[in-house]
């Protein structure tokens, strides 16, 4: 090609770049960012958000096979591991990135807590983020049930028994609340369409909280800012398309590495639900749960989590300081560890005990 034919090809890219520009708005994405927005710690969100988007394609395409009622649930999966097109690999992909998300999600707000990114003005993003860790607990949980096999129909069982629980405030959760459509149906519908909105919804505004305050600055720079013995955090430095290519990146090498995992380690499939036994464990999330189940009885998996739910809404409202280094916030800092180390001790503990018996009625 001679040099005038490819300005002439690079003049038709350019032209049509700018009519899509004009009409988008895309040259927006390239406002300003930290450049410290692109390090491992500051991605850890985007990360995140891309395996969401995995998750949701994946179980677009898992959804196109799925039976969800309490005789087709478990056939459907195997039919799905066996005979649907991909359908052992898309699920294995599903089931790695599920666990990725939960550990991108908890290192996230790891991130945030360390570095004290939730004060003023960003409360209201720290709040979104307890809910979306929220979404994406009951994500994993529904996705368990709908298995249908003995870890489901226990995980059910839980469910159904903690509904009952609560009382008039859980009659959503128990079979009881209608006739017409089994208790399965409405967790696949929580699965698909509740929880997935309401994720969207939380995604959304922190996006767009992230666009209005910027990037957290980094915990040294925010403390000489307010000493005043530095300049003001930078607002620049890198743009928001480079961080934005950075994420696509590392969910692209997300993407890749589950479908390995997928192909060596594939999701199992336990044994049909015999309502008589009770022989399993929860996934590595909840397990912390699991030894206080043991020890106080299935009402601590309604006030553990629910402390621990308050003491994460409460953090910003309760660390009121203007610094964000660590060695400024020690006793925050050794609070969380505190917990942090408890609930691994915890999910150790649980992990190395035999599986107990913890609910005494079959759910229905």
């Amino acid at each position: 090609m001679t040099a005038g034919a490819t300005a002439v090809q690079g003049g038709r890219w350019r032209r049509a770049w700018a009519a899509i520009d004009e009409r988008l708005g895309l040259s927006g994405l390239a406002y300003p960012v930290p450049a410290h927005a692109n390090g491992i710690g500051y991605i850890l969100g985007g990360i995140t958000f891309f395996g969401f988007l995995i998750l949701a394609v994946t179980g677009v395409w898992l959804a196109q096979f799925y039976s969800p009622t309490p005789s087709g649930a478990r056939e459907s999966i195997a039919y799905i591991m066996n005979t649907a097109l991909f359908g052992d690999v898309i699920r294995g992909i599903h089931f790695w990135v599920a666990n990725l998300v939960m550990a991108t999600v908890l290192l996230h707000m790891g991130r945030v807590f360390v570095t004290g990114a939730y004060k003023r003005p960003r409360e209201a993003n720290w709040l979104i983020g307890v809910g979306l860790l929220g979404v994406t607990l009951g994500l994993i949980f529904t996705g368990t049930v709908l298995k249908w096999d003995q870890e489901g129909y226990e995980a059910l069982q839980h469910n159904t028994e903690i509904g009952e629980l609560l009382g008039g405030f859980g009659f959503w959760f128990t079979p009881e609340f209608t006739t017409t459509l089994p208790i399965v149906g409405r967790l696949y519908m929580a699965h698909v369409v509740i929880l997935p909105a309401l994720g969207t919804f939380l995604l959304i505004a922190h996006f767009l909280l992230v666009k209005r305050h910027g990037v957290s600055p980094l915990p040294a720079v925010a403390d000489a800012a307010v000493e005043g013995t530095g300049p003001a955090p930078e607002k620049g430095g890198s743009t928001f398309t480079a961080h934005l290519v950075r994420m696509t990146g590392f969910g692209l090498l997300i993407l890749a590495a589950t479908a390995v995992l997928a192909l060596v380690w594939p999701a199992g499939l336990g044994d049909r639900p015999n309502p008589a036994i009770e022989v399993t464990k929860p996934w590595w999330m909840f397990l912390p749960f699991y030894p206080l189940e043991d020890w106080w009885g299935l009402t601590a998996l309604l006030w553990a989590p629910g402390i621990l739910v308050v003491a994460l809404i409460l953090v910003p409202f309760v660390d009121r300081s203007p610094w964000r280094s660590p060695r400024r916030r020690k006793w925050v800092i050794v609070i969380g560890a505190i917990v942090a180390i408890t609930l691994i001790a915890l999910a150790l503990y649980a992990g190395l005990t035999p599986p107990a018996a913890h609910v005494q009625e079959a759910a229905g």
